[in-house]
């Protein structure tokens, strides 16, 4: 409950900058006193938990829609604070209104300080020296802070290899599975009654993205149709064709800061941007000449920069225009190891390492890079032979930025879900090794605060643990 007073009070200040810009005083005295209610209401134990996450997400609306998207580089948990109100319309007639917005966040996120990233020879996670941060994060070692208590729950709902799992923004037990069954499955896990929302499509579903607001889900699927579905009732709300006939979607994206935007990338090379809210193509870039299969995106936090990941084991950068949607490639790299199956970018924010990183797994290796330039450019940390397979994803763990080592978890062809400290320097990357499944491990998901870890194999089965001392 504490946690989400705190995380309302942080959005208030998040925006306080904005209010009354020619009285500071008044800007600081109603900081302050909206601390003390929250205070004195998170002690009184005033409404209840749904009540206050509603109350947050409403908060949030109205101050993006009041003074726009805040564009900061938070950890993970406090960036879909920022932005979680990002919400989706879908009135034809909203596309006005929406590029104005861009244009304004634009304006408030290019500035110079923005873009520009750490590369120097700082580490990407604290120092043994790091005695405050070592106490934020429990005093734990890592072995010690990801041992598991057992499995949760078992999922044998779908009939066909589950290609990903994914955790709701900000929500410990809200929780979605993708199939080549055609099915998108949401539940959630701390309820008794088994209440599964199902979202159904024609063909294999490949990818999906929670919108920040978890009010919508976007699915792509192999018969090349966009879809977006209400994620509370899982009725279809829009369903965008694809400008090629014949294609494959792979892949998609939200826009960070403006969930009205999507990227989607094909099975033959292209990247497609959609305007969500007009159901129209905005721009699109072709990767390369020759087919080609686009597997897996990812935006920074500030939307300005994407990467693709696809089957010839390339990594390719974008900058990212928000006012138009035109994506400009600005450098392309090879990575070890054959098809990239996923990437992942993460930004710490405790005072020793603010590295942004990237995570991308191919089918023999897992690599972390630091992201070098306001471009994209990559420089590699460290990489390592995995057991992983053609498919399988790896991602990091979300409350790592006040721990020693650097930790991810990935799924594995031996149907292990194995967690590994990159930024070991003994030589000993595993930290601990999960054994319930009977297939490759395609999929991994942790929630918020890391008290469930969800996995999917191939043949269809979704496994839910829980961490000891939770």
């Amino acid at each position: 409950m504490t946690n989400t007073w705190q995380q309302i009070l942080s959005v208030d200040a998040r925006y306080n900058a904005y209010r009354v810009p020619n009285a500071p005083h008044f800007r600081t005295l109603y900081i302050r006193r909206r601390s003390q209610l929250l205070r004195e209401n998170a002690k009184s134990n005033v409404g209840n938990s749904q009540n206050r996450r509603e109350y947050l997400r409403l908060r949030c609306a109205i101050l993006t829609q009041r003074y726009g998207a805040q564009s900061v580089e938070p950890s993970l948990r406090s960036r879909s604070d920022s932005i979680r109100s990002s919400r989706i319309t879908l009135d034809s007639s909203m596309a006005d209104v929406d590029r104005q917005t861009d244009v304004v966040r634009h304006k408030r996120t290019n500035s110079s300080s923005s873009s520009q990233y750490h590369s120097g020879s700082i580490g990407v996670t604290p120092t043994h020296e790091a005695r405050a941060s070592r106490a934020m994060a429990g005093g734990q070692t890592l072995s010690q802070y990801y041992a598991f208590a057992g499995v949760h729950s078992i999922l044998d709902d779908h009939s066909d290899a589950v290609q990903l799992v994914k955790f709701a923004h900000d929500e410990r037990d809200l929780l979605a599975s993708a199939s080549l069954d055609g099915t998108v499955r949401v539940r959630r896990l701390d309820l008794d009654c088994d209440e599964t929302r199902l979202l159904e499509h024609p063909a294999g579903v490949t990818d999906f993205q929670w919108s920040l607001s978890n009010d919508h889900i976007l699915t792509v699927c192999l018969d090349g149709l966009v879809r977006l579905f209400d994620a509370s009732n899982g009725k279809l709300v829009r369903c965008i064709p694809s400008e090629s006939a014949g294609i494959s979607l792979l892949c998609c994206v939200f826009q960070p800061l403006n969930n009205n935007v999507a990227v989607v990338g094909t099975s033959h090379g292209i990247l497609h941007v959609y305007n969500i809210s007009t159901g129209k193509e905005m721009k699109h870039c072709r990767l390369a000449p020759g087919k080609l299969r686009v597997l897996c995106l990812s935006f920074d936090y500030s939307g300005k920069l994407l990467w693709s990941g696809d089957d010839r084991g390339y990594i390719t950068s974008f900058v990212v225009d928000l006012e138009s949607g035109t994506l400009t490639k600005s450098s392309k790299l090879l990575i070890v190891g054959g098809p990239v199956s996923s990437v992942a970018m993460r930004s710490w924010m405790n005072r020793e390492a603010r590295d942004p990183s990237l995570l991308i797994n191919s089918s023999t290796h897992v690599s972390l890079y630091r992201i070098v330039s306001s471009d994209g450019a990559l420089q590699l940390r460290r990489s390592f032979l995995s057991e992983s397979s053609i498919g399988t994803r790896a991602a990091f763990c979300p409350l790592m930025s006040f721990r020693e080592g650097t930790c991810i978890v990935v799924g594995s062809q031996t149907g292990h879900v194995v967690f590994l400290d990159v930024d070991s320097q003994e030589g000993r990357t595993i930290v601990n090794t999960l054994q319930g499944h009977t297939a490759p491990v395609l999929g991994v998901s942790f929630s918020c605060d890391e008290s469930y870890l969800a996995s999917s194999d191939q043949s269809g089965l979704v496994i839910v643990w829980k961490r000891e001392n939770t």
